[in-house]
């Protein structure tokens, strides 16, 4: 048996509370998960988890073995960490969820991270809703607004920048807003998360305006809607990563620059900082940094950019 990687199922076990998420999150099958933990206890000569019909849960001997075990495989990255400082050593997938602009940012950064890390393998799930995270195996996800869940770890990384848009065709037709109360007079075409998406958040520098809204169309993926902005349908609040290419080739139109769309926190969550996988650390710090290196997400931007973007350099 090996120890280390039987101790590493048991805590990823007793994490998820089930055979089957502790499986996919290790890309072992469930059988080989149970045998390692069977294993375990064979060894030690104790029952570590408690099995019923409602989940896994540890024992009191389990709980003992978890810090200790949380230890030793501490230990174990750090010394693969001090023999391999290139980071070749870090292996497995790592699967994150995320909101599709920061997918397609991350995307195109993607190269650096995987020419770091050989042995690394990513699975994105695009996604604009919050994930069940140990049910669906994820690793990470990268959630937009607060987050309700206090079970889950949740590390702010930045802030939203969005512009309020529309393409050319539609101004040719509609007087464009000057202020939040003009927008009533507007078609609007709504990115909405979690199925909320009936009122606009507008900052006028010192406090956020509520916009309650009608909108002609209501989507949850933020692409669908940048589409939709771009064939002239209406107003959209699009993220910076989507629409600041658009503003500068003309294809839509920066409005109402003095009441930028209000700001909203960027979470990492996962589900527990306990015996985080190399891998998942590996991913957390990219994107920390990948976001940080974004004045118009950054932590250490302060203000909320207003003017007409320019277009970042390749």
């Amino acid at each position: 048996m090996d120890i280390v990687s039987a101790l590493r199922t048991f805590l990823r076990v007793a994490e998820t509370g089930s055979f089957s998420a502790a499986a996919a999150d290790l890309n072992l099958t469930q059988p080989a998960v149970s045998r390692q933990v069977a294993a375990l206890e064979k060894h030690f000569n104790t029952r570590l988890l408690h099995r019923t019909t409602s989940g896994l849960s540890p024992t009191a001997e389990g709980e003992r073995v978890l810090p200790i075990a949380l230890r030793i495989l501490g230990n174990v990255d750090d010394l693969g960490d001090a023999l391999c400082p290139d980071g070749t050593r870090t292996s497995g997938k790592v699967k994150l969820a995320l909101p599709a602009p920061l997918g397609l940012l991350l995307s195109d950064r993607l190269v650096d991270l995987l020419s770091a890390h050989p042995n690394l393998s990513l699975e994105l799930a695009f996604r604009e809703q919050a994930s069940a995270l140990i049910e669906e195996g994820i690793d990470l996800e990268v959630r937009i607004g607060a987050v309700a869940d206090s079970s889950l770890i949740c590390r702010r990384i930045g802030w939203t920048t969005a512009f309020l848009v529309a393409a050319p065709s539609y101004i040719a037709r509609r007087s464009p807003p000057k202020v939040p109360a003009d927008i009533s007079a507007h078609d609007c075409i709504c990115y909405a998360r979690g199925g909320h998406g009936r009122a606009w958040l507008f900052s006028d520098g010192s406090e956020d305006i509520a916009v309650p809204i009608s909108p002609r169309l209501v989507a949850d993926n933020a692409l669908s809607i940048h589409r939709a902005a771009l064939a002239g349908a209406g107003l959209a609040i699009l993220s910076h990563i989507i629409a600041v290419p658009d503003i500068y080739a003309g294809r839509l139109i920066h409005l109402m620059e003095d009441f930028p769309p209000a700001r909203l926190p960027i979470y990492l969550v996962y589900p527990s900082r306990r015996n985080i996988p190399q891998r998942v650390k590996i991913v957390l710090d990219f994107l920390t940094a990948l976001i940080d290196a974004d004045p118009s997400m950054s932590e250490r931007t302060t203000t909320t950019p207003c003017e007409t973007p320019h277009m970042p350099a390749a």
